[in-house]
């Protein structure tokens, strides 16, 4: 399965430039919040930073439908990868020349996320374009396997950056990844262009017409909404940062495992469903206040199921949505993925006060149970419509 995506003769030229911009994510990650700390010493913009980092995505993916339309996978998941070097290398410029205010730092973050749900989008929109179907889900899961390995190993390399130079310096090879990825994606040419469409919200259009896309974005939402209380809640129930340290890593080893064995998953809408429910059994030891080796067991679990549900959800959007109107479909559910998280993150911060961190994570674990059984009783309802 792998041996498709690993010899295409395009796509192995520009792996190392995808691996390098994930490795990039995961240096962000870290050193956004310690440059904001050293520009401010207000919790609240420090804040501010962090959210503004990704969240402009969401909005640029409903304003710029029109004109982002007009180009293939490559050439979106380029313009978002040169966007990102110009705006991000603009922070360690500024940083290096003594101008760099918290506002500037927060105005330069904000505008480098613009393109942030067509980059992605785009990725997996050229996997369809280059790859036959039947390959689509393994060509999915080595971007998926990038982007967690990218998680584990970003965060260490940026410590390092930080300790041997400074904050700006881990941003500035953020930059340099995404400038790599982007001279890597002009050597790829694609000979299908999509058609413009009339409006900017036609991936909204689309799902809205097409029972079954509609379905799945719901489905999308509501797991990852449902998902989001637990970044507040965890940390909070384990009030020990060796013990959420263990939690996470083993997550992403999860996380990494699971983007490997997807391709060998055959049936794409048990796996997206089972995926959901296994992530809310998984998540019940924490609810149910278990002795700490079966939650951290759990938990690496609930990494498992993570990584098949977003590469096999993307490959349900390959196969259903028309291939004119693929990018858009997918900037959709990138820019939901964006909303629907913090706003999970939101709501668990104000439950988890009077709840309480343990009852906030049962509550989630009920509701990702559910969920996928709902979603199985409407897929069957709309089966039955169709046919009559």
């Amino acid at each position: 399965m792998y041996r498709s995506v690993l010899t295409h003769p395009t796509l192995r030229k520009i792996l190392p430039g995808l691996t390098f911009s994930y490795l990039g994510d995961g240096i962000s990650a870290v050193a956004v919040v310690l440059l904001a700390q050293e520009l401010t010493g207000r919790v609240a913009l420090v804040g501010l930073a962090v959210t503004v980092s990704s969240l402009p995505g969401a909005v640029g993916a409903l304003l710029l439908g029109r004109q982002m339309s007009r180009f293939s996978g490559a050439d979106l998941a380029r313009w978002d990868a040169t966007w990102r070097f110009v705006t991000l290398g603009s922070v360690p410029i500024a940083y290096a020349a003594g101008i760099l205010g918290i506002w500037l730092y927060i105005a330069l973050l904000a505008a480098s996320s613009v393109l942030h749900t067509w980059g992605s989008a785009g990725r997996y929109t050229m996997i369809a374009e280059m790859l036959p179907q039947k390959h689509h889900l393994a060509g999915n899961s080595v971007l998926s396997v990038l982007g967690e390995i990218g998680t584990i190993g970003g965060p260490p390399v940026a410590a390092l950056i930080v300790v041997f130079w400074n904050p700006a310096g881990a941003l500035a090879v953020d930059a340099l990844s995404f400038g790599v990825l982007a001279l890597a994606l002009r050597t790829v040419r694609s000979g299908r262009r999509p058609v413009r469409p009339e409006s900017r919200t036609a991936g909204l259009a689309l799902m809205r017409d097409n029972p079954v896309l509609l379905g799945l974005i719901t489905l999308s939402a509501l797991f990852f909404f449902l998902f989001g209380p637990v970044y507040v809640a965890l940390p909070v129930r384990l009030d020990e940062a060796t013990a959420l340290a263990a939690f996470y890593s083993a997550f992403g080893v999860g996380a990494v495992l699971g983007g490997l064995v997807t391709p060998y998953l055959r049936s794409l809408w048990p796996t997206v469903l089972g995926s959901v429910a296994v992530v809310g059994l998984c998540l019940l030891p924490l609810g149910l206040d278990a002795p700490t080796p079966l939650p951290i067991i759990g938990f690496a679990l609930i990494g498992v199921s993570w990584a098949p549900y977003q590469a096999t959800s993307v490959a349900l959007y390959q196969r259903i949505a028309p291939p004119e109107g693929l990018a858009q479909v997918l900037g959709v559910h990138s820019a939901v993925a964006l909303l629907a998280v913090p706003a999970g993150v939101a709501a668990g911060g104000l439950l988890v006060d009077p709840w309480g961190a343990q009852t906030v994570l049962l509550v989630c674990a009920v509701g990702l149970i559910t969920l996928p059984a709902v979603a199985a009783f409407g897929r069957v309802r709309t089966k039955r419509a169709s046919a009559e």
